[in-house]
This record gives structure tokens, sequence and C-alpha cells, in this order.
């Protein structure tokens, strides 16, 4: 297909234009250098940003990249080249996370503390190495269930979970046999079971955007992708190694994140399910402040699935903790919608959020209380945990929410929470009918890509997700 630049500028194809000038200035440039591609094009991001900044960082700490030996001066850093990071954890290295030296200072590790971002002062001046012996990814969909064990050479995980059939290592792979704590006849006859609990649920197509808290190797995730659902994935890097790493390679959508003090970055009113399968999260610790969290991105109307032993084990530890959710769930107006016990004895318990804010204005107790009005909404970032609930959103003539249309449906229907804002909505139809022949135009057509071959993509600027 022949492309010109005069009807690309005429389209608006502006990202096309950039990335097509960038790699033609990159191409040009390296052939005039003799530094490897990775080495030099680092270097000319870090040159340029050199003419406005200071002096570049030294290399992080925990990764030196040599030892001068005594009366020797230190080594001179070349801007144009990067050092390997190395040491022991040195191809698991998360400089938000692995920040020991602000762990260390940490006043307290009481609410997960220790898991949550820490960022450096300093960015590294290192790269993460490779793993040894690593091979170009299995392929999707056959990764989901089986990926190369030098890819991401973690037995800890796979000697841990050995009996709850998580994940096994076959020669040179890591399978996945759809396993877990709760899976126990696998994750698709769960999946299954939740849907039958509550047939209202209608996997792909009433609950299309879901969270699962405390993910593991996300294979809830991976098997609802069959049924057409998204699910984003979280769990924090523990002692069983960087779960979600296994997610990723596997191809399934997965992040590192932790309830602890701080917000999740997502906006408010956004997934239609939360599912958590014995995530060992405290819900009802500091005064709820987990489970008001988990109110505050939950749709209205929207189900929360927990499954875990408080619901189905009657020993007196586990109904005190039942106890507690009770009270804690009647304080956020969260209705039990369904509950039921499986054939293997695995149990769960499904809530839903209500509609509208009528039921926090009639409650007796008004714990917890209402946010202020002036209280930032989808402020998320960096942002300490609230203890309040927000006012459920609501419509230009004050009707309660409604719900988003069913998939596929949805995906081009007018988002329910948009702006208010006269222009809102044009804009929103200008986006998506320019994303859509940008996508099958250029990136589809006009660039030398087997997609095919691609499986997890980041949207650096997302924008409404077109």
């Amino acid at each position: 297909m022949a492309i010109s630049v005069q009807n690309l500028i005429k389209e608006r194809k502006y990202p096309f234009i950039f990335s097509l000038l960038a790699l033609i200035l990159i191409t040009s440039l390296l052939l005039t250098k003799t530094q490897s591609p990775i080495a030099f094009t680092l270097g000319l991001v870090q040159s340029r940003s050199q003419s406005t900044s200071p002096s570049p960082p030294p290399l992080v700490q925990i990764f030196p990249t040599s030892n001068p030996g005594p009366g020797q001066p230190p080594p001179v850093h070349d801007p144009l080249s990067w050092s390997l990071c190395n040491g022991a954890v040195a191809a698991d290295y998360i400089p938000c996370l692995d920040n020991f030296k602000a762990i260390k200072a940490l006043k307290s590790r009481r609410h997960m503390e220790r898991k949550e971002r820490h960022c450096p002062e300093r960015s590294p001046r290192c790269l993460v190495p490779l793993p040894r012996g690593y091979r170009v990814p299995v392929p999707w969909p056959k990764s989901r269930d089986m990926i190369w064990f030098d890819n991401v050479p973690h037995p800890k995980l796979v000697e841990y979970k050995k009996d709850q059939n998580w994940v096994r290592k076959s020669g040179e792979y890591l399978v996945f046999p759809g396993g877990g704590t709760q899976f126990k006849d696998g994750v698709t006859h769960y999946i299954e079971f939740i849907e039958k609990t509550l047939p209202v649920i209608e996997w792909g197509k009433r609950t299309r955007v879901i969270l699962d808290v405390g993910c593991g190797v996300a294979s809830f995730g991976g098997y609802l992708l069959d049924k057409d659902v998204i699910t984003m994935s979280f769990a924090p890097k523990d002692e069983h190694e960087a779960q979600i790493q296994l997610a990723l390679e596997r191809g399934i959508p997965a992040t590192l994140s932790v309830i602890g003090t701080q917000k999740l970055p997502f906006p408010d009113n956004v997934y239609d399910l939360i599912h958590c399968a014995r995530c060992r999260v405290p819900w009802e610790s500091d005064g709820g402040k987990p489970l008001v969290e988990l109110n505050r991105i939950l749709r209205p109307g929207g189900f929360f699935v927990w499954s875990a032993t408080p619901v189905y084990l009657n020993d007196e530890r586990h109904q005190t903790i039942w106890n507690s959710m009770v009270a804690l769930t009647e304080s956020i107006c969260w209705k039990v919608v369904a509950k039921g016990v499986d054939s293997s004895g695995i149990g769960l318990v499904i809530y839903k959020k209500p509609v509208s804010s009528s039921c926090y204005e009639t409650r007796k107790d008004n714990i917890p209380p209402m946010c202020d009005q002036n209280n930032g909404q989808n402020i998320s970032w960096y942002t300490p945990l609230d203890s309040c609930l927000a006012p459920l959103p609501v419509d230009g003539m004050g009707n309660s929410y409604s719900w988003p249309a069913p998939w596929p449906k949805r995906l081009n229907s007018k988002p329910p929470h948009l702006s208010a804002e006269r222009d809102a909505e044009e804009i929103f139809y200008e986006d998506t009918e320019h994303w859509s022949a940008l996508v099958l135009d250029v990136y589809l057509e006009g660039l030398a890509i087997n997609w095919s071959s691609v499986r997890n993509v980041m949207d650096m600027n997302a924008g409404y997700g077109g």
C-alpha cells in the first residue's frame, strides 16, 4: 500500500511520521558509529539530556561495574556506552522496588510499605542483562501453558507451589497446568463455577474489564481471555520472586503492585469485577482502608468475588475474620448477592457495590465517613489510601450511573463517565475514528512488523485507549 507523507499529514497520522523520522535519524547515526545499536541508542538519549541537566549520576551502587585498585582513580564513564548491571539480583533488578537504601530507612513496615515503590533519586546507569540461555519466547497461545525455563529461571516458586499445581518444571519448560490454591479442579472449572453461582456476571458481555488481586502466576486472567475478558492481574514482588514476571512471559497482562499505604494507580469506578482468591490481603486492617480502596475503583453495580478460607471454614479464627468482613462490607453498603461451595469444597462469596449514594446517607453510623467533595478524585499515584467513601457518580440529569453497553458494542460507545464538557463526546468519537484508521492503515499495513508474533504491548500514551 503506497503511503505518501502528504497524505499522512493530511490524515493527522503524526505518530507514524515521528516514528519514521526517528528511525531514519537513528539508522543514519548508527552507520557512523562503532558502538553496538543498544549502547549507542541509549547513549544518544543520555547525551541529549546532558545539555540541560547536570552530569550523569554514577552507576547504581548495588551494581558496580569495576573496582579500581588502591591509588587508582575511579573509572570515567563514556556517556555513549552503558555497562551491564551485575550482582546476584541483576537480571531481576527493578529500580523502584529494589531500592534497598530507601527500604532500610522506612519508619514502619506494618502496612507493606517495603513492597511499595521507592524510586531512587538518581536513575541507574546500567542495563539489566538477559538471563543466561535466554531465547525467543514461546509464541501465543502456546505460551499461556508453557514457557522457556531459562527465560525466567526461578526454581523457588516451582518448589514452594509443587503441591498446588500452579507451575511445574518439565525439561526445558515451565508448564502451567491451570491449578492453584483455590483451583483444585482447574481454573476453567473455577471460572465456570463463579458464573454458575451468579449468572448475571456474563463473562465477556456484561463483565469485560476485571482486576485480579494477588494473582500469583495469573492463570485466572489467562484463562478468562477465552471468555473475552481482559484482566489486569497484580501481585507484589515477594519472597517467591516476581510472579508476574512469569505472567508477562506467558503473555498475560500483569503488573507489580500491593495494597499497602497508597492508592492503586487506577481511576475511580472503572472495574466491572474485582477478584481475590486467597490473596492474603487483610481487608479489615487499618479501619478497612484496603477494602475502601477496592470500593473506589469498582464500578457502581460491580462485583467483588472473594474466594478465601473464612468464607467456608468454620473454626474460630476464620469465623472472626468472616464476622469482621460482614461488618465492614455492610458499612460500605455492599450486599451479598451469592455464596456457594463447589465440588472440591472451595467456597466463595460475591458482593455487589451500590449504584447510588442513597444507602450511604441512610446508614446508622457514618463510618467510614463520606469524602469531602473537594477530595481529589481519580488521583492515585503516590496518594495515601482514603478512609472515606466518595459519592457515587451521576449523569448530567442527576440520574444514577448506567452500566456500559455489552461488549463488543461497548468498544465504540460513549463511556458512562466521560467528561461533561461540551466537546468531550465529539472528541471521543473523533479519537476513536482516528485510531481505527491509523491502526488499520499504518500499524497493521504500513510497518514491517509481524503482529502475529507480538503479544504484550505497552501503550505509553493511551488516551481513550483507542
